[in-house]
């Protein structure tokens, strides 16, 4: 049986015995995950019996949610470690940030915990709170991850040592990410983007940079594409945003020509597309423009957007140092500060 069918069987039970119906609370990062799983239980309780479908509908509360920890990928330098401090042989540990966030819609039906007794924040607002962390958070993340990996960084906290990774990302978040968002109440996007640099920081959580740089396809999007048509409507900068993604282009095409197996649902498309790069940047970044569901068609088609990855991808093209990167990176020479 699946989740929904135990979810649905178990609502069924109470519903039968009288008992009042839980609030269904999710603890995961799909996109509008209430609303989700409501639908999905509503669907199939209907195949079972239309009253206990409306039941559901009119009576079980589905809250949207957002979470938040940092969690590095497992592996075998993580297992050894574990063996090492605790003694015992765990197959599949889990390494998590200190750092955490919940946010849970308010359409609880009561009773129901104090959750902001212990630091959960109830809002009505959670796409507020999700936006904030895709293109803040996760947009800087991309960002590191693509441009570390060209000059052979592999940690997240590697790269923040490196200080003109750690301008660049903070003038992507607070000049060119955070001007577009609106924060949802109790959301300090400045104090935010200095805890995201704090959480990047830390040295003890070993997040790769390969693993942030999977799926990029399926993240750029999200993360960094959205920003880029607001910007380009509001007549903010993209330079930042266009180096992030122009790093993305990079990386797969040194991927197809190292013959090396992108992580990614696109991955054959991906490397046709790297394998056929010549480094001129106008054949290169018009293929990658082509790329199916990746770039919606108004974003491709501005000139703006074509040229400023075109300028980027060329300035990207001979970086292979950190000291080449470093200079690339130089704010004063090469990013132009958001409009007041």
């Amino acid at each position: 049986m699946t989740l929904v069918g135990y979810l649905t069987t178990a609502l069924q039970q109470r519903r039968e015995a009288g008992i009042p119906p839980p609030n269904i609370v999710t603890c995961d990062n799909l996109v509008d995950n209430g609303r989700r799983l409501r639908r999905a239980v509503i669907e199939l309780a209907a195949r079972r019996d239309a009253e206990l479908a409306a039941w559901i509908a009119g009576e079980v509360a589905f809250p949207c949610t957002m979470v938040d920890s940092i969690t590095p990928a497992t592996d075998d330098a993580l297992r050894r470690r574990v063996a090492r401090h605790l003694g015992v042989r765990d197959r599949w540990p889990v390494q998590r940030e200190p750092f955490v966030q919940w946010v849970i819609e308010d359409r609880l039906r009561a009773p129901t915990p104090d959750f902001a007794s212990c630091g959960v924040a109830v809002t009505d607002d959670v796409s507020g709170y999700e936006r904030a962390k895709l293109r803040l958070l996760n947009g800087a993340h991309s960002a590191l991850a693509y441009l570390g990996s060209l000059v052979g960084l592999v940690t997240v906290a590697e790269a923040m040592r490196t200080p003109a990774l750690t301008t660049f990302v903070e003038g992507l978040m607070m000049d060119d990410i955070r001007p577009g968002i609106v924060a949802p109440r109790g959301l300090d996007l400045q104090a935010y983007v200095q805890t995201v640099l704090q959480r990047f920081r830390n040295p003890a959580i070993h997040h790769r940079l390969a693993q942030i740089a999977w799926d990029g396809s399926q993240k750029i999007p999200f993360r960094l594409l959205g920003t880029v048509a607001e910007n380009l409507a509001a007549g903010r900068p993209i330079d930042r945003l266009c180096l992030a993604i122009a790093a993305w282009f990079q990386f797969v095409r040194r991927k197809a020509r190292d013959g090396d197996r992108l992580v990614d649902p696109l991955h054959e498309v991906l490397h046709a597309v790297g394998a056929q790069c010549n480094g001129d940047a106008s054949h290169d970044v018009d293929a990658f423009l082509t790329l199916p569901g990746v770039f919606p068609a108004s974003l491709a088609a501005s000139d703006s957007f074509r040229e400023g990855l075109r300028r980027a991808y060329r300035q990207l093209d001979a970086v292979t140092t950190i000291a080449g990167l470093e200079s690339l990176l130089d704010p004063a020479a090469n990013f132009r500060p958001t409009p007041a």
